[in-house]
């Protein structure tokens, strides 16, 4: 009778446990996993978006990409944005967290709030903000012209070089407060133990930092890391607000020339366009299992 009740009490857990997780595993699949496959058998496909039929050859739409300029320029400056832009971002990240957690530092509260407050602003306003500063009669222009750095207005934006910048510092700007906060956590979480044993040691501040809060911040490194991967290869509203992917399309990025042939330029082009996301989706699931490896620590 014991083993009959215990069995019934396994399984009541079970169930319980599966009717819980049903719900969301349906919605799940609903919201992710089916549009997924829907977006490939969409990418198969060729045609307006009211009359799509089966590409012949099947793959046709991935292997134009291969012959895409402009696909392989969003990609190149994609990666161009990932590779300066997530390292400075992360850092400066760590640096102003381990700042900002001396105890003994004053107004820790106003400058956290500070370096936060830009990412609590809208996408596109703070890009129009941006484009605005860096306009040809803009603010930034007057106050190098006033200063002697510049002898006359610079086109910020309407230069490949220097647009590029502007949305590097544009998402430096708008995206370390966000990373700073998880850092902040991770560090609040970190025994004052552990630095006094370090202290006792020998150890100065430097050796301290990289030797013991980086090691321990690790798990979060690679969270941040992730998701800054990901928002990055997903590019789209400095593109599109600061630039409009130019001059001649030289700023432009994956999201945004994916959009431009889904719904920005009329084109109606699904089937190309599902072929590009999903080569994004590929990417982002490739960046993050690396990243995952590189940060597991586990024998």
């Amino acid at each position: 009778m014991n083993k009959k009740k215990g069995f019934g009490l396994l399984a009541k857990q079970r169930a319980s446990g599966w009717a819980f997780l049903t719900p969301a595993a349906l919605l799940l699949f609903l919201t992710s996993f089916y549009p997924m496959v829907q977006a490939f058998i969409t990418s198969l496909k060729t045609g307006s978006s009211a009359r799509l039929k089966w590409s012949e050859p099947l793959f046709n739409n991935y292997t134009r990409m291969l012959k895409d300029t402009v696909f392989k320029t969003s990609m190149g400056n994609t990666f161009l944005y990932l590779i300066i832009q997530v390292p400075i971002m992360l850092i400066l990240a760590i640096l102003l967290a381990q700042l900002l957690n001396n105890k003994d530092l004053k107004f820790r509260g106003l400058f956290r709030t500070l370096i936060f407050l830009p990412c609590a602003t809208s996408l596109v306003s703070y890009a129009l903000i941006f484009k605005t500063l860096f306009a040809r009669e803009g603010l930034i222009n007057a106050m190098l012209l006033s200063l002697g750095i510049i002898k006359e207005n610079v086109n910020w934006l309407g230069t490949p070089g220097t647009a590029k910048a502007v949305i590097i510092i544009a998402m430096l700007w708008r995206w370390t407060g966000y990373n700073m906060v998880f850092y902040l956590a991770g560090l609040q979480n970190i025994e004052y133990s552990v630095y006094e044993a370090a202290n006792i040691d020998g150890a100065n501040g430097w050796k301290t930092f990289w030797n013991v809060t980086v090691p321990l911040l690790r798990p979060v490194i690679v969270m941040t890391a992730i998701m800054s991967i990901n928002g990055t290869l997903q590019l789209f509203d400095e593109s599109v607000n600061l630039t409009a992917g130019g001059p001649s399309n030289t700023t432009i990025t994956m999201s945004h020339y994916i959009y431009n042939n889904s719904l920005g330029s009329g084109v109606a082009n699904f089937g190309y366009a599902s072929a590009m996301s999903f080569v994004v989706f590929i990417l982002v699931a490739v960046l993050a299992l690396i990243n995952m490896k590189v940060g597991d620590t586990r024998d």
